[in-house]
């Protein structure tokens, strides 16, 4: 059976940035935890990552982009990078199952063990299986309203758990201040 730990978003917006988690983790057609935490702050509280996948695997990136932060700590793109290759060629590493979605505050990033290091063009990320439902009523939100990045992230969570199964509504929502 599969384990699923779904649904992250970030979203960057009026000098923040926020990423918010829902905590439902299933294996298979069964809830196993319903307040797991998705979110992290690493490098001393200056960047957040989420994870979307394999619980194991994911934590497994998350030392990984970690170490790589260290390596290059004010330069979060350099360490994505680093993790996207190191992912990408390490043969026990390229069948982790999971999604990494990290801010600084500078840039929002995806990255995936495919190689890809994306940045939204409009700072919205969402990773997991409902994170393109989050993804969508974040973007209308940010557009057509006035609502702060954390309050867009838990409302967009609310709509993804309405619609995906494997995402609860029990959600946290980390914010950093973007560098001016």
């Amino acid at each position: 059976m599969k384990v699923h730990a779904t649904t992250v978003l970030t979203v960057q917006h009026q000098g923040i940035v926020a990423m918010g988690g829902d905590g439902q983790v299933t294996l298979g057609t069964a809830v196993m935890k319903s307040d797991a935490m998705k979110i992290r702050k690493l490098l001393e509280g200056r960047v957040l990552c989420g994870f979307a996948g394999s619980s194991a695997d994911a934590f497994a990136l998350m030392e990984r982009f970690e170490a790589k932060l260290k390596e290059s700590p004010n330069n979060l793109l350099r360490a994505a990078i680093e993790l996207a290759k190191l992912w990408r060629t390490d043969k026990m590493l390229r069948q982790l199952e999971a999604l990494l979605t990290v801010s600084d505050g500078q840039h929002v990033l995806l990255i995936s063990g495919t190689g890809d290091v994306i940045q939204p063009s409009d700072g919205v990320a969402g990773i997991g299986s409902g994170g393109n439902y989050a993804v969508a009523a974040a973007r209308a939100l940010k557009k057509h309203s006035s609502l702060s990045a954390a309050d867009i992230v838990r409302e967009s969570l609310l709509v993804a758990g309405e619609l995906d199964i494997y995402t609860n509504t029990q959600i946290v929502v980390e914010t950093l201040v973007c560098p001016n």
